[in-house]
């Protein structure tokens, strides 16, 4: 199933929007360092909100959407399902 997930760092200062089909690989890619980029450069670790979706069309869709956002409007989204901005996906 696709998902569409944000992260962002321990302070909770950067945000970075992704789309994937599996998201507990996904986020072993992130946490692991493997491959350059924003994530690595800004220690993007910890899952503050995901969606899941029933196709990957409209996943893309919608986290073009989620990218052409304000950074407040992103904050307000992540608050309604997660106040505390707590990791949804504790490291295994």
């Amino acid at each position: 199933m696709p998902y569409v997930y944000m992260l962002t760092n321990e302070e909770n200062t950067v945000l970075y929007t992704g789309v994937t089909n599996n998201l507990e690989r996904r986020m072993r890619e992130h946490r692991s360092g493997e491959f350059d980029g924003f994530t690595k450069k800004y220690h993007l670790h910890k899952l503050v909100y995901c969606e899941q979706w029933n196709n990957m069309n409209d996943a893309i869709h919608r986290e073009k959407q989620l990218k052409g956002w304000r950074r407040s409007k992103k904050d307000a989204l992540i608050a309604e399902l997660n106040p505390k901005w707590e990791e949804l996906m504790p490291y295994r």
